[in-house]
């Protein structure tokens, strides 16, 4: 059954969620974990792959678009489409929905920030993971 994480970034924090989701990657890549990362659009997708070589200058996490990339060279996927391709452990989800194939993984990451609209639609989805029987835990980030 898949674990779920909800990582919730306090009003001070100096990170937003695609920081965080950079830092995220980061851990799980050096777990050597193979990690999926869901947006919500094209432009979300790109703007990750950006962040991933900039947001450490002694940083190298080897990452691809998803289907423009083979997915079996790159331990870390970016993409927008809900029937992703390759095999991952982790899905970290920078939408405000609930991922409709979240289960095929081991963990999942929620990441939440203070827009009213990402707060409510998180709140809907640590609800419906908590009825399905799924672990949940959360942590705030400051």
């Amino acid at each position: 059954m898949t674990e779920i994480d909800f990582y919730i970034l306090r009003p001070q924090s100096r990170s937003d969620r695609f920081g965080l989701a950079c830092r995220l990657i980061e851990k799980a890549y050096g777990q050597g974990r193979r990690v999926l990362t869901y947006t919500a659009s094209s432009e979300d997708s790109q703007r990750l792959d950006r962040l991933l070589w900039e947001f450490r200058d002694q940083s190298f996490i080897p990452h691809g678009l998803l289907r423009q990339t083979d997915a079996r060279l790159n331990p870390v996927l970016i993409g927008h489409q809900d029937d992703p391709a390759g095999e991952c452990d982790v899905l970290v989800n920078l939408t405000a929905r609930q991922p409709p194939f979240y289960q095929g993984f081991q963990r999942l990451a929620e990441l939440i920030d203070q827009d009213p609209r990402i707060i409510s639609a998180g709140r809907q989805r640590y609800r419906q993971y908590q009825q399905s029987g799924h672990p949940v835990r959360h942590h705030d980030i400051n």
